[in-house]
């Protein structure tokens, strides 16, 4: 069932709607290639593939990918979805639309979600070309978070072969509730981890700007240091040092709330994605 599956990409001429698509392109799967913007048209035919209409492209599609922003994906998906055959899987590769219930709904079409950990700070890199892949999708091993909600087996199959492909080249598909992986993306990855990782820009700007420090110091010593903490707390490579952990509680006391780990309530999930989407609130 999965050896041959004919495949459309819905925003095919977007950021991620080129970066799925170049991998799909390099399979033996049937692929069709739908974009709306003439800027997107222009990239997707740079590349040599084919655009094809939109009602064409879903017709017969076994998996339909919606590489279109969060907040088209009700519109996208209430045009796309009553066209869809019965038994195809509508695939999007961001969980906040689907937790927010605002894709269309039919019962008869299966619904899955699917978003790439991107490469590691730990994975092994042996080639150029694996180093300069920081995002995923290219040459650098990742993992990929996916959410079904069917139990159906054979479906699993067939949307794990999709991401498989369209992640490639991926290590492993970790299957979790859209919930949990609305937990991941965004609470854990983008309002901590991308926070953290803007506050140490900022943090190594005020340390050129402010101190005084030369910045090719400041930075090696920021992206050295940023190697070893990541490695020390999340993997137990090497104790910190007393004196460190002293500066660390220094640090906890002087930027982060006491109240902080609120935002893993749901009503916090509820009110950063409804901010993300632009929403009044989410209707259960």
């Amino acid at each position: 069932m999965t050896e041959n599956l004919t495949i459309a990409v819905i925003g095919a001429g977007g950021k991620m709607g080129m970066r799925v698509s170049n991998n799909l392109q390099k399979t033996g799967h049937t692929v069709f290639y739908s974009e709306n913007s003439p800027a997107g048209q222009e990239r997707v035919s740079a590349t040599g593939r084919i655009l094809t209409d939109t009602d064409t492209a879903v017709a017969d599609a076994d998996v339909v990918v919606l590489a279109v922003p969060d907040r088209a994906l009700g519109a996208v998906s209430e045009h796309v979805v009553p066209q869809l055959k019965t038994g195809a899987i509508v695939l999007t590769l961001d969980p906040a639309a689907a937790y927010a219930n605002l894709l269309f709904r039919r019962d008869d079409v299966e619904y899955a979600v699917a978003h790439p950990c991107h490469p590691s700070v730990f994975v092994e890199r042996h080639t150029p070309e694996e180093y300069a892949d920081t995002f995923g999708g290219i040459a650098a091993k990742q993992d990929v978070v996916a959410a079904l909600e069917s139990e159906d087996e054979a479906v699993r199959a067939m949307a794990e072969t999709v991401i498989r492909v369209i992640y490639a080249p991926v290590i492993d598909v970790h299957w979790v509730t859209v919930k949990q992986l609305a937990y991941l993306e965004p609470t854990l990855v983008e309002t901590v981890a991308c926070m953290v990782g803007d506050l140490l820009r900022e943090a190594l700007h005020e340390t050129v700007h402010t101190v005084g420090v030369p910045e090719a110091a400041a930075r090696a010593m920021l992206l050295g240091h940023t190697q070893v903490a990541l490695a020390n707390t999340l993997k137990g490579d090497n104790p910190f040092s007393d004196a460190c952990l002293i500066a660390m509680d220094y640090g906890r006391e002087t930027i982060i709330k006491d109240d902080w780990k609120r935002i893993f309530s749901d009503d916090q999930l509820d009110h950063v994605i409804s901010r993300m989407l632009h929403l009044d609130g989410i209707t259960r």
